[in-house]
Formats: structure tokens, sequence, C-alpha cells
């Protein structure tokens, strides 16, 4: 499946797969074992497991709000040899499928800067990098431009220039949480990096989470499974746990933004352990 609809109140909400590519399993669950999280997602001869790059499109009377923007097409080509990158249809095609072109978004929200959640902030045009969405204004915690412009060794490597820089003009800095639009929340969530946010979205009592790389797959539910890219894992651990005991409180969608095979889930707390239930109620 290449998207799933969601009615949320007065909320159309399409999750829309760019694609997919390929991370080191060991790296994305951290100190759980193999024996353990490989019984989740199989690795393949490289110690591989498959990812998807996941976007959500949410529209309302108010505006039109893209939730992450993925690898993009303007990676070096030893990258798409490194990480198996496969982006079929793309975020530009999974957008003109359910009838969106770059010019009807008005807001876009990255979680964080790394090149696999915001690739087709821009695009090359006429030899020159531009936004990819000439309307849009584009939401970035100010603490995560910061640490965009001035990496260290460890995570230098995942920010690339040319997905932010050209956006200076457009680029709407914020400080922890604030309300895009009524409805729709940034939050500040941190762990994966210092200044990651994850996206909130209720209306008629219905509630979507967004969790970024707080929870980037359904087999990151439980709380030890932590990638080993996290920047300050213990703060993903109490993230984690803060936020997943309001959506099991209260019946949230999670949205995830890199399972291959599920958009959404539910979760239920289960003698002090989080599970995934994988039938939603809230879809159309």
């Amino acid at each position: 499946m290449s998207r799933e609809h969601l009615t949320v109140g007065k909320f159309e909400i399409y999750a829309l797969r760019e694609g997919f590519f390929y991370l080191d399993g060991g790296a994305m669950f951290g100190v759980v074992p193999k024996v353990l999280w490989e019984k989740k997602v199989p690795a393949d001869s490289l110690n591989r497991i498959c990812l998807a790059t996941n976007s959500l499109l949410v529209r309302s009377p108010e505006a039109t709000v893209l939730v992450e923007t993925g690898l993009g097409t303007k990676l070096p080509s030893k990258f798409y040899d490194h990480y198996a990158i496969e982006l079929k249809p793309g975020l530009k095609g999974a957008l003109r499928e359910i009838g969106v072109l770059p010019e009807d978004v008005d807001f876009v929200i990255n979680t964080h800067l790394h090149f696999d959640h915001c690739g087709s902030n821009t695009e090359v045009e006429e030899e020159k990098v531009v936004p990819a969405f000439p309307r849009a204004r584009y939401f970035i915690q100010q603490g995560e431009w910061e640490a965009a412009l001035n990496p260290n060794e460890r995570d230098r490597a995942s920010y690339l220039a040319e997905n932010f820089l050209p956006l200076a003009e457009r680029v709407v800095l914020v400080k922890g949480d604030v309300e895009i639009i009524p409805g729709v929340r940034i939050v500040l969530t941190p762990g994966h990096t210092a200044h990651h946010q994850s996206v909130v979205i209720s209306d008629a009592g219905n509630t979507v989470f967004f969790a970024g790389d707080l929870i980037p797959t359904a087999a990151h539910v439980g709380l030890p499974y932590i990638m080993s890219y996290d920047l300050y894992p213990v703060d993903t651990l109490n993230t984690k746990r803060k936020w997943l005991d309001l959506a099991a409180e209260k019946g949230w969608l999670i949205a995830y933004v890199h399972d291959p095979k599920h958009f959404f889930s539910q979760v239920k707390k289960e003698k002090h352990k989080f599970v995934v239930s994988l039938s939603p109620q809230h879809r159309s």
C-alpha cells in the first residue's frame, strides 16, 4: 500500500509513501539484541532492514499542511548504493496521486533536518536549488536549525545544507510547542536530536500523533527499542514514555515515518509495557 486516508473531524489526512531505503538493523535498534529485533523486522545479508519514507498531507478548511518531505531527489549518487534507495512514486508523485500540487501546500513541518526527513524541502530548478513548495512556510525548531548549521563530527553526515539553507526566506523558526493552525500542533520531543519535534492533529475527539524519529516504526513502540542514531537516548526514553502513555490512555493513532508496512497504529499498555494494536478505529 503506497498511501492511506483518514478523516479526523474536519481534517482529511493522507499518509503518503515516497519510497524505501535500507539501514543497519543493529543501529536502528540500539542495545536490543538482534535475536529479539529480528523477530519483528528481518534483516538482509548485509544486516540491513527495509525502511520507508512516509509523509502526512493534512487538509482542512484553513490550510494544507505537509509533514516531512523524505529523501528527495538531490542526493549524491553514492547514497543510492549505500542506502539501497528506491523512490517510487516519490513525494511529488504521491501528492499528484491525491490531486495536490506543490503550490497547494501552505505549510511544511520537518520533525528535524536529517537528510531522510527534509530532502524534498528543496529541488533543483535551472541549476539552482530552490524551495520545492513555492507558497509554503517551513516550520523548524530554532535549536534544530542551529544544530544543522553547526553539526558536530557525529551528525555532520546527516545534515545536507542544500535541503534547508535555500529556505532562509521562507522558514519559520519556533521555540518549543506551537499551534500552526487550529487543531495542528508542533510539540517538542527531544531525544533523537535535542530539538526534535512531533506533530499532534486533533479534532472531534480524535487525535493522530506523528512521532517522527521518536518512534520511527511500529517495531520501536517498546520503550527499550531506541536507535543508536539518537543523540540523547535517555531523553528519547523519557519522551517516549510520556507520549505513549497519552496515546494509550486516550486511544490516539500513532503515525510512523519509517515503517514500510504500517502507516498508523494504536498502542495499548499491558503489564507496564506498550504494545502495538493494528486495528485503528478512526479510518474512513
